[in-house]
């Protein structure tokens, strides 16, 4: 089992997470959506498409743009759509 956590709050859980450039991706279905706020931040990879950002919020701390989703990945990169990864002090391990 993966976990992401942050400030000492598992924000994702999974069994089956998807690893793409060393990034454990989780299902959108195991991540704490009271965890995440929708950031207006964007970026674009070459051979995964357009990304979107998610700040991570536990309590009244806020890691800005902590998370990121490809919500229309590229073909090559079709695993990971629906899935979201972490950065940014974002710890993700084996339980």
């Amino acid at each position: 089992m993966m976990q992401a956590i942050w400030n000492g709050t598992v924000i994702a859980e999974s069994e089956t997470t998807v690893i793409v450039e060393g990034n454990h991706y989780f299902p959108e279905a195991s991540v704490k959506g009271d965890h995440l706020r929708h950031s207006d931040t964007t970026s674009f990879c070459g051979w995964k498409g357009d990304c979107g950002y998610y700040d991570v919020v536990v309590g009244e701390d806020v890691n800005s743009d902590a998370a990121w989703v490809y919500r229309e990945p590229y073909p090559k990169a079709e695993k990971i759509a629906g899935h979201i990864a972490f950065w940014k002090g974002v710890k993700v391990r084996q339980a």
